[in-house]
């Protein structure tokens, strides 16, 4: 896997909604659960939403550890 999108994951804020400004790694699985049911956002976004929710559904996040801060 490449660990850049891993990096994005830890640092890249949700850009809208309900959980706007939260790091995507840090969204709630019922919100990403939403997405899944009604569809991921077009574009990289999307791509990694459903990238966090697969982690996360997964029981993966430890993959996330060496990317976060402190």
């Amino acid at each position: 896997m490449d660990t850049q999108i891993l990096l994005d994951l830890v640092k890249v804020r949700m850009p809208f909604g309900k959980y706007k400004d939260r790091l995507l790694c840090d969204l709630p699985v019922s919100y990403l659960e939403w997405f899944a049911s009604k569809g991921w956002p077009p574009g990289k976004l999307g791509q990694q939403l459903a990238t966090i929710y697969e982690i996360k559904i997964n029981g993966l996040e430890e993959l996330l550890k060496p990317f976060r801060r402190g």
